[in-house]
């Protein structure tokens, strides 16, 4: 996927709520009832996911109603569901600001210049994002997304500062 067309994160099917066919959603996005108003989700791979009909905020996410889904059962079945909008339909960023998702593809370059890989994804497992890099050659390694170990994010320049973090084994 391009750049101009790779997708973006916003939600995730939680569960039922109720047993009308209601569904549960985390959402990622800084207004929850967006996810709504994004209307056409898509799946990681790019295939239709939920059409959102309606919704209303709630903690941590929304309650909402999608076209695909009239029962508790439907809606359990969808839970863990990743939902996703293209790039191009989230608002404009600051100068300052970024998507995550801006960041994959960027190459990755020691504070000394040394190119240490690309970024090939970021990753989240509840500590905190982690910039996953893959080298030229051997597997990837992650480097936590902190302003100390990531002091330069240069979009323009196609470009990011790491510090890799040295793990001595005794």
């Amino acid at each position: 996927m391009t750049q101009d067309n790779r997708l973006v994160l916003v939600g995730r099917v939680a569960g039922a709520f109720g047993v009308r066919g209601e569904i549960r959603l985390t959402t990622f996005t800084e207004a929850p009832l967006s996810v709504v108003n994004y209307r056409d989700l898509r799946r990681k791979d790019g295939s239709p996911g939920l059409t959102m009909i309606s919704g209303r905020s709630t903690k941590g996410g929304l309650i909402g109603r999608a076209k695909e889904v009239e029962t508790k059962e439907q809606a359990d079945r969808l839970r863990g569901t990743e939902l996703y909008v293209p790039r191009e339909l989230l608002p404009p960023t600051d100068d300052d600001e970024f998507y995550l998702a801006d960041l994959i593809g960027l190459r990755v370059d020691s504070p000394e210049g040394l190119v240490l890989g690309k970024v090939k994804a970021v990753q989240n497992f509840g500590a905190g994002d982690l910039i996953e890099v893959q080298p030229a050659r051997g597997n990837s390694w992650y480097l936590p997304f902190t302003r100390e170990l990531v002091p330069e994010i240069d979009l323009a320049g196609g470009r990011i500062v790491g510090v890799p973090v040295v793990v001595v084994e005794e």
